[in-house]
């Protein structure tokens, strides 16, 4: 692991990393987390009967949204060219959960790491957002990097 804090001035100031002499890799990362609620709250998600409308379909337009716009709500992010970002579901029954993976693609001087974890955040949110009229105690749990791939620090893979 690098010690050197890079997002900090020779003043000790927060600022955005230089990345302008790095070169350009396939950068990808991968991200999950997921969201546990209740049976009822599950059934209604399968049969597409929440009054806000298809959940997963919305959750998964806002995660990639979430991801292009990453640079707007993580300060020191830089804005990056997307190649390509995908968000899927899976849904279990024991313990009802919605687990969310997002992967984030690009051609780039800096990673995409946190694309994909805002990806995924976002993703949660709106789904948290859109059955909260039937039910207010979600959790959103287990937000984290699988795995990433490019760049100087090569390829990382999350132990389970």
């Amino acid at each position: 692991m690098e010690n050197e804090l890079t997002h900090f001035n020779e003043q000790g100031r927060a600022h955005m990393v230089d990345v302008t002499g790095k070169p350009v890799t396939h950068r990808t990362a991968v991200a999950a987390g997921e969201i546990r609620m209740a049976p009822e709250t599950m059934q209604k998600i399968r049969e597409g009967s929440m009054k806000k409308g298809d959940v997963l379909a919305v959750a998964q337009v806002a995660g990639i949204m979430a991801a292009k716009r990453n640079w707007e709500l993580i300060p020191m992010c830089h804005p990056l060219p997307l190649t390509g970002v995908d968000i899927a579901f899976a849904l279990s029954d024991d313990p009802c959960r919605v687990e969310i993976r997002a992967t984030v693609t690009c051609l780039g001087e800096t990673g995409v790491e946190m694309e994909a974890l805002t990806a995924v955040s976002v993703a949660a949110l709106t789904i948290y957002d859109m059955c909260k009229a039937v039910q207010r105690d979600m959790h959103i749990e287990k937000i984290r990097l699988l795995q990433k791939s490019g760049g100087k620090s090569g390829d990382y893979q999350a132990k389970e």
